[in-house]
């Protein structure tokens, strides 16, 4: 019963961002102790944090892109080349700036006439070498946060393309608030590229999921593919199927 309650407080904080503790007390028609200890114990999982009178969710910020990068470096490489595998010859792509879809370059190298729309400047840079790859570059403001190009420019490139797979990157990921991401300059962009892609690939990592960010761009029933390190909770395992979203496991081959 306790678990259950602590489980609904949890998805009510997350769906409605910042409440009172009166309001949960409402709601949930218990005590104001009672409410107490259950924050104490969601507050040890690090979604929410307090806030004065009530709750509110533990928005995940914006790291620089150097930073990223470091981290979870195999399981990039792995989700990155089980997209890889869903690009044909002849595609019309976009890729996403991002520490996971940067790697995408790696395995398009044995592939004929890829078209590639992105404002990532590294992925940019690692496609110099190989003429099969046909770059065009976004432009904007290079923002050095997130290693990309933003700004008007970005979006006025797209009008004229037509995009057969779009690969994307978010911050956080949730049933109630779907792909998200913490750059204003670029939510713009990823809204625009989920509305003309034929088909969108999110290529994120075990920890983003169940993180709200700054602004939605996506909800998760827009998306048909999912790939990520682990497999996620059931609650986004039943959605993905009730939703026909297709998810992929991206496994790191070093620790088999």
């Amino acid at each position: 019963m306790k678990t259950h309650r602590i489980k609904n407080v949890e998805e009510y904080i997350l769906k409605n961002e910042s409440v009172s503790l009166d309001k949960l007390c409402d709601v949930f028609k218990v005590s104001k102790n009672t409410i107490r200890r259950d924050i104490k114990e969601l507050l040890e999982k690090g979604k929410i944090k307090k806030i004065y009178g009530g709750v509110t969710i533990n928005q995940k910020k914006l790291v620089p892109f150097e930073e990223r990068n470091i981290k979870n470096h195999a399981e990039k490489k792995a989700a990155a080349e089980i997209a890889a595998a869903y690009i044909n010859d002849g595609d019309i792509i976009f890729i996403d700036s991002g520490t996971t879809t940067m790697w995408l370059i790696d395995y398009l190298k044995n592939k004929n006439n890829i078209t590639i729309l992105t404002n990532n400047l590294s992925a940019i840079i690692s496609a110099l070498p190989y003429p099969n790859l046909n770059i065009i570059s976004l432009g904007g403001t290079l923002k050095r946060k997130t290693n990309s190009f933003v700004g008007n420019s970005t979006s006025l490139v797209l009008k004229d393309y037509n995009i057969s797979k779009a690969f994307m990157a978010a911050t956080g990921i949730s049933i109630a608030r779907g792909a998200t991401n913490s750059s204003v300059e670029e939510y713009e962009l990823k809204k625009l590229i989920v509305e003309k892609s034929d088909e969108i690939f999110l290529l994120v990592d075990s920890s983003k999921f169940d993180i709200i960010s700054l602004m939605t761009y996506s909800p998760l029933e827009n998306l048909n593919y999912i790939i990520t390190n682990k497999t996620p909770p059931k609650k986004y395992t039943d959605f993905f199927r009730k939703n026909k979203i297709n998810l992929l496991i991206a496994e790191d081959k070093d620790k088999k």
